[in-house]
């Protein structure tokens, strides 16, 4: 019998290597420069088939980041209030997700990009495009600023999922939720929407 040559048929290993070749693509080149087309080249599949297990490439690199929750549903809730409030929203949405049972596979990529350059890459990544890009891409702001806004907004959220949910310092692991939004919110919405020389 002779083997079958040409690309993979559909199947569950299909799937998988599909998704290793975006983990690798997404690390190696970031969101915006991986494709579609080279990452089916590297597992060796139609690029027809990556849309047909994942849809679009922001639903494939969630799939790959194995994060549950899509951003492109819950961010236009954040935005929906305009940008007053829009800090508090973020602080009160990040933590809707990570206090929740879904938030376990958030607080085991933090872990892991801790210790693996790779998977912080990744997760680098899945904040820049997925998450902060589409926040600050609403504001009226100098895009110019809009590279270190971004970068401080990180800096409190991924702060605040450490704090709570890693090394559970407390009392922020145990605080009340709506204390922590109404602390943290307004240092939020500074760095999104305020001055950022005083």
């Amino acid at each position: 019998m002779a083997r079958r040559t040409g690309r993979r048929p559909g199947n569950q290993g299909t799937r998988e290597a599909i998704l290793d070749a975006a983990r690798a693509a997404f690390a190696e080149r970031g969101f915006d420069a991986a494709s579609i087309r080279a990452i089916a080249g590297t597992a060796g599949v139609d690029p027809a088939l990556v849309h047909h297990y994942f849809g679009s490439k922001d639903q494939l690199f969630l799939a790959a980041m194995n994060f549950p929750v899509d951003p492109g549903e819950v961010v236009p809730r954040v935005l929906a209030g305009g940008q007053d409030g829009i800090g508090e929203r973020l602080v009160r949405t990040f933590l809707g997700v990570w206090d929740s049972p879904v938030g376990g596979a958030g607080v085991a990529l933090l872990r892991s990009a801790v210790s693996n350059e790779w998977t912080a890459r990744l997760l680098r990544e899945f904040i820049t495009t997925q998450v902060l890009r589409r926040v600050l891409d609403q504001l009226e702001v100098d895009p110019v600023e809009l590279p270190l806004r971004g970068s401080l907004v990180a800096t409190q959220l991924i702060g605040l999922g450490m704090m709570r949910h890693v090394i559970r310092l407390e009392p922020v692991a145990s605080t009340d939720p709506e204390t922590l939004v109404a602390a943290i919110g307004p240092t939020v919405q500074r760095y999104l929407t305020g001055s950022l020389s005083t």
